[in-house]
């Protein structure tokens, strides 16, 4: 069989080697500032919320802070709400959304439901706006116990006390033109695949969980976002990313088989946006205000059916 090159990095029909992923990592550089978009942002929550860090990323000499947001006057008695962005750096509305929703809407939950934030789980990825970490791994297929993944391991560690008495978790993520053009064809050469071409969903759409379907929650989300941007149809197959409609604009996979971040909190109510900031029908403002109407959307609906 003849294996055509399709990717600068590697040897076609072979996984990438050590030297593959060094040659990968020297040419991913550095677009943007964490410190500047994403700690400095969170500083002045500070005032109305327990910030701390949970774990620190030294990345070649570069240490990154891992910070966590929570309500203050975290009381066990009452549901918990998780928010996860940046699980993929280049995923900017996750990170923006999340702050974003923490600054306008972060206090509303306050003396009915404890709230954590975590809006970027991967910083060095967010600073080189990339979907892997510095190994060339992606944490949204790593959050385990034991993964080889610093990032996902962090979140894992800091989650792990909260398990099963979560009521809601949302994971904030994107779908971009970049998925098509950069990072399938990457993985396709890392794991010494053929690449085969796909569509990128034109608009919104969630990931629920497969094995603990919620169709009411998730189209509740639906239905909020749907008026403030488009969700995403169907492909020729009836399907979004070769998978089929479990309602328009929802998706099921087996997200705790494939160690997704949604799946970390066994939360009752759980989901995974995405949203298509490359479309020619939104804009970046949209993008986020999506992302902030799913998270409230998801609380409205989860504080509504509590047990």
């Amino acid at each position: 069989m003849t294996h055509q090159r399709f990717h600068p990095i590697g040897t076609p029909g072979q996984p990438w080697s050590a030297a593959d992923v060094a040659a990968w990592r020297a040419q991913v550089l550095r677009q943007r500032s964490h410190a500047d978009d994403v700690l400095s942002a969170i500083e002045p929550l500070r005032q109305a919320f327990d910030v701390d860090d949970y774990g620190a990323l030294d990345c070649d000499g570069e240490r990154f802070p891992l910070r966590v947001i929570r309500s203050r006057g975290w009381r066990d008695d009452l549901p918990t709400l998780v928010v996860t962005g940046g699980v993929h750096g280049y995923e900017t509305s996750g990170v923006l959304g999340a702050l974003q929703f923490v600054r306008e809407h972060g206090l509303e939950q306050a003396g009915r439901a404890n709230l954590l934030v975590v809006p970027c789980v991967s910083p060095w990825a967010y600073e080189r706006v990339q979907r892997w970490n510095r190994d060339a791994l992606d944490p949204n297929r790593n959050f385990r116990e034991g993964s080889p993944v610093g990032e996902s391991a962090a979140l894992v560690a800091l989650l792990a006390p909260l398990r099963g008495r979560v009521l809601m978790h949302i994971d904030l993520h994107e779908t971009t033109d970049s998925d098509e053009s950069e990072f399938r064809p990457a993985l396709a050469a890392r794991d010494g695949e053929a690449f085969v071409p796909d569509t990128v969903p034109d608009g919104f759409y969630l990931v629920d969980d497969i094995d603990h379907p919620q169709p009411g929650f998730q189209r509740a989300v639906i239905d909020a976002v749907a008026q403030v941007t488009h969700i995403a149809p169907a492909d020729a197959n009836g399907q979004i990313i070769g998978t089929p409609l479990q309602s328009p604009g929802v998706i099921s996979f087996a997200v705790s088989e494939r160690a997704l971040c949604a799946a970390i909190t066994g939360a009752r109510f759980s989901t995974t946006t995405e949203v298509y900031p490359d479309s020619p029908r939104t804009t970046p403002q949209q993008c986020l205000k999506a992302q902030v109407t799913a998270v409230r959307a998801a609380i409205d609906y989860a504080l509504m059916h509590p047990a």
